[in-house]
């Protein structure tokens, strides 16, 4: 279906300025969508435009229980037939732990017909060893599995050396991609500071701790950070949180067809 579908009418007349795009199926340069209540029109829209674009569209929060079980489904389906993974928000798995009722809550998911899980403590205290069996519990359920580390709240923050050692451990047990938390505004929360900029000592450390770069997925619902971690990390780096609006701004931004990106590999003379 897609192939053909997504040639697209540029296609041979320009080179992207920034070269060594990943394309899908692919492993890194990956995009996160978050979905905040998309009707099914606009959800189908945004496939039918972007989904060679995008890797993961995640229902956020706990909007998973307000949709009417036939729209959910078609949207998981939807998502699924244009090769896209689709999961449901964290905060959702953390309210079915709180419940006690994390079987049920992987038992449902995968009846809808979800291909990831997102497993977090953002919000509440998750015990090391219960963290460790959910991950493994989903796998053996057949999911894809996502963590994500940090605090919502600045009053929780993590330190650094606390996130580096749970990326680590849950990498180690069975975790496809570890997110780090940028929540949906990207201010005041792990490598951004309250206005939202990038804390470089902070991404500094973080870089020089982590191992493997391609399974971690940074939350940069803003652009000022999409564009300072492309230029920082290259077009492949791993991004979530994007709004379903700004998808193709930031593939332009990933390939230079975006001014903040394209400014980077103009040569030191003016071009004639």
């Amino acid at each position: 279906m897609v192939a053909d579908k997504y040639a697209g009418a540029w296609r041979g007349v320009l080179d992207f300025p920034i070269s060594g795009r990943q394309q899908k199926p692919r492993k890194i340069g990956l995009s996160m969508v978050i979905d905040k209540g998309l009707g099914l029109t606009e959800f189908k829209d945004l496939l039918e435009v972007a989904a060679p674009y995008i890797d993961f569209i995640k229902l956020g929060f706990g909007t998973s229980v307000f949709y009417p079980a036939a729209i959910l489904k078609e949207k998981i389906r939807l998502a699924r037939e244009y090769k896209v993974d689709i999961f449901p928000g964290g905060t959702f798995f953390e309210v079915a732990v709180l419940q006690g009722r994390l079987n049920l809550y992987l038992q449902t998911a995968r009846e809808l017909g979800y291909t990831f899980i997102e497993i977090s403590d953002g919000t509440i205290d998750l015990s090391r060893t219960l963290r460790l069996t959910a991950i493994r519990q989903a796998r053996t359920e057949g999911f894809g599995i996502i963590t994500e580390v940090g605090k919502k709240d600045p009053r929780d923050a993590l330190s650094e050396g606390q996130i580096l050692n749970q990326i680590a451990v849950d990498l180690d047990t069975g975790a496809d991609y570890v997110i780090i938390e940028g929540r949906e505004s990207g201010q005041g929360v792990v490598i951004y500071d309250n206005n939202g900029k990038i804390k470089e000592d902070t991404l500094a450390n973080m870089l020089s701790g982590i191992s493997n770069l391609g399974q971690i997925i940074w939350e940069a619902p803003l652009k000022q950070q999409q564009q300072s971690l492309i230029i920082s990390l290259g077009p492949n780096v791993n991004l979530g949180n994007i709004q379903a609006g700004d998808i193709l701004a930031l593939e332009a931004l990933r390939v230079g067809l975006r001014g903040d990106t394209l400014r980077t590999t103009l040569p030191a003379v003016e071009v004639s």
